[in-house]
């Protein structure tokens, strides 16, 4: 890569860190903004993508906004031998928008499998919790959710 790559690239993210403009025309905005085309802003943005300097390019909705006010991150005692596997089932899952392993820390917290589950009642998600309870079947152990009591600041790494 080219020093002039690297500088655009670096101005590129610094200019959509903290997310496109809300234009029709969000990456020729960009471009415009960095004094280049929109093809390049574009080829520039896939070449990160393609060797993982950018991760992902996507929407973060305000579940809050949107309704979805009970919101439980549900944690479950899941077989060690079948939790990768059925981790992979979970995440699938339409309601479900993260879902991770993580290490258990007994004795106090024998959970290894996180499902994030969004809703619009307790209720709701009371009836997804059990969708996935039947997924688990007898790889199952212990489960409990922990619901949201108000929204965290989420963002990445932002250069400054």
């Amino acid at each position: 890569m080219s020093a002039a790559q690297a500088d655009l690239d670096e101005r590129l993210v610094r200019a959509t860190q903290a997310g496109l403009p809300l234009v029709p025309e969000p990456y020729a905005a960009v471009a415009a903004t960095l004094g280049v085309s929109e093809a390049q802003v574009i080829a520039r943005l896939e070449a990160m993508l393609a060797d993982r300097r950018v991760r992902r390019i996507g929407v973060v909705p305000n579940h809050f906004a949107l309704g979805y006010t009970a919101n439980g991150m549900s944690v479950w005692d899941v077989d060690d031998d079948q939790v990768d596997r059925l981790g992979r089932e979970v995440g699938a899952l339409p309601f479900v928008s993260h879902c991770y392993r993580r290490p258990r820390r007994l004795p106090a917290w024998p959970y290894n499998l996180f499902a994030m589950v969004h809703a619009r009642s307790r209720d709701e998600v009371a009836e997804k919790l059990e969708i996935i309870r039947g997924l688990l079947g007898s790889a199952l152990r212990a489960q409990a959710v922990l619901y949201s009591t108000r929204i965290l600041k989420k963002t990445g790494l932002r250069l400054r």
